[in-house]
């Protein structure tokens, strides 16, 4: 028996409006305030499609979305697309990672070099930001 469109979780129904839109625009992409025309959704609307587009839909229907500030949000056949979004993310994940152990976890480790969870936590997120700089590349 199918679901009643009332008895769709919001995320969900959201990330419908936005998948459908996406694939009417394919080739193309959309920029949120497309998105936001073409689905008359609001913009915290919007957003919360495509995080669940991001965490399940993409999943479920093996297209997975990506964004260029060119084009916009999009799906994209070509893996080398995939791949330069997939690089990108862990570029900012990198940067964050960096800004928390050279903002936060250093002083730390200078002011309590004695500090075993301070250590514990250096001698992980070292072996993290490794592994992120071989992503990015």
């Amino acid at each position: 028996m199918p679901r009643r469109r009332e008895a769709l979780p919001l995320a969900e129904h959201y990330g419908d409006l936005v998948r459908v839109a996406l694939i009417e625009a394919r080739p193309a992409g959309l920029q949120t305030r497309q998105l936001i025309t073409a689905t008359r959704l609001t913009q915290s609307q919007v957003e919360r499609g495509i995080r669940h587009l991001r965490d399940v839909g993409a999943a479920e229907h093996l297209t997975p979305i990506i964004w260029r500030r060119r084009d916009g949000y999009m799906f994209s056949d070509d893996p080398a697309d995939w791949i330069e979004y997939e690089k990108q993310q862990f570029r900012l994940i990198l940067g964050r990672l960096t800004r928390m152990i050279t903002g936060t976890l250093d002083p730390h480790l200078a002011r309590y070099p004695d500090d075993e969870w301070a250590q514990l936590a250096s001698a992980q997120l070292t072996g993290v930001r490794a592994t992120l700089a071989q992503l990015t590349k």
